[in-house]
């Protein structure tokens, strides 16, 4: 049987696999090492338990359990809560205002955990009860909450970023800071697009907080400083070189420790159930990691990918066309696949075409994590959409779906200007790493 064809048979059975809801790690380890072993017998269980304990013992992987560890501090440590009102205090007011300051406090948030989950289930808890007093439109509350979780995986320090970095050896680092600009940018799209909504339809936002005093906001702010001057520390730290990456997240992850200790905001108890939690975490993460890092060689081991950028290479596809054309068939995968899925399914196998090509891969990384972060709200399977239905049981899934689309398509808006403007991905890396 040549390369392509078991290629082709290893995919197919791993979407089987993915659509009778064995988790992602198990079917790609599971088709990965059949497949080494139908091309190399003897090579199997070597190659298998190289990758795996190469992952495993990959230190840059530790930056993951960190930022996890600093996500659940600040949540449990009531830093998340600040964050909201000190955005409700300064925009609130505004049409649309609580919704806008759902989104700051997401973003502000994802700054600390890098999880899009994380991000809405935090912030959903602290900003839906208070849309709901205020009577906002149930889908534009809840669509705010799902939109803005998902910015969890592309401001630094983004977990998709850190996969990413790994599967396709790109500087985390890097990646983070070409985060920043576009993560800044999809924040002021979604809030753009509150005030579109609001404007068409002043139904939908029918009451506003009062404006705050002035003395309010600067009180607000400034309970609000914990969890700023800890995402100033890290992502600064980064962006200057003062420390690496890693780095970062150990600093990042024991300053939420100090914080919450100074607030007495933590017992044995939540103690205990952080770390756990940070535990679980991290094991489905390195699990995946490990299927993907096989499945990986086995698509190595076909010769597919090769085979694949002959035939652009043949066609005269331009680099453009080739990137437009992969963005829109992530676009579709989202629609019914999971986006970590996605993409430790899809860069093992797309990665080589677009090196070939000449595409750089940090801009690229840009774009596919917009696009997941498109297939977590996307219908019917937006994993985000599912938390905020678990906070919000009394509002219908179809209510949560109609009420992503303005975001789903900021997104999709973000996702064209970075393609026309790779500057936006690409300054802050290009001047700080040259």
């Amino acid at each position: 049987m040549d390369g392509t064809t078991l290629a082709i048979l290893g995919f197919s059975a791993l979407l089987i696999l993915l659509l009778f809801r064995m988790s992602v790690g198990a079917s790609m380890l599971l088709v990965g090492t059949l497949g080494i072993y139908l091309i190399r017998p003897a090579a199997s269980l070597p190659v298998v338990a190289g990758e795996i304990f190469g992952e495993a013992s990959n230190y840059s992987l530790t930056i993951l359990p960190l930022f996890i560890l600093m996500g659940n501090l600040a949540g449990v440590s009531g830093m998340s809560r600040d964050l909201y009102d000190a955005a409700h205090s300064w925009i609130g007011h505004f049409k649309g205002g609580l919704a806008s300051a759902t989104i700051v406090g997401c973003a502000g948030f994802s700054a600390l955990s890098g999880s899009s989950l994380a991000a809405a289930l935090t912030m959903g808890k602290v900003s839906l009860p208070e849309m709901q007093r205020y009577k906002y439109d149930d889908g534009l509350a809840t669509g705010a909450i799902a939109a803005g979780g998902t910015l969890g995986i592309l401001i630094p320090p983004s977990a998709g970023f850190v996969i990413y970095a790994i599967l396709t050896e790109e500087s985390i680092g890097r990646l983070f800071m070409a985060g920043v600009l576009p993560g800044l940018l999809l924040m002021l799209l979604f809030i753009a697009a509150i005030y579109i909504v609001v404007s068409l339809q002043p139904e939908k936002a029918p009451q506003s907080s009062n404006a705050e005093t002035l003395r309010e906001r600067l009180s607000a702010l400034g309970r609000a400083l914990w969890i700023i001057g800890i995402i100033v520390l890290t992502i600064g730290g980064i962006y200057s070189g003062v420390f690496s990456a890693v780095e970062a997240a150990g600093i990042g992850a024991f300053l939420a420790l100090i914080v919450s200790l100074i607030r007495r905001s933590i017992t044995w108890p939540t103690l205990k159930e952080v770390v756990i939690s940070t535990l679980k975490s991290t094991g489905m993460v390195f699990f995946i990691l490990f299927g993907a890092f096989v499945f990986k060689t086995f698509i190595g081991f076909t010769g597919v990918t090769f085979s694949m950028s002959q035939w652009v290479e043949a066609q005269g596809f331009s680099p453009a066309l080739v990137v437009i054309s992969i963005l829109f068939g992530l676009i579709v995968l989202g629609t019914f696949m999971e986006g970590f899925a996605i993409l430790v399914l899809t860069v093992p196998l797309i990665q080589p075409l677009l090196e070939t090509l000449g595409v750089d891969l940090v801009w690229f990384g840009v774009l596919m994590v917009i696009v997941l972060e498109m297939a977590l709200i996307s219908p019917p399977v937006g994993v985000n959409v599912f938390v905020v239905k678990g906070i919000a049981e009394n509002v219908s899934l179809n209510t949560i779906f109609r009420g992503i689309w303005p975001f789903w398509l900021a997104m999709l808006l973000a996702v064209i200007l970075v393609l026309l403007l790779p500057e936006i991905a690409l300054y802050l890396p290009n001047k700080m790493y040259g």
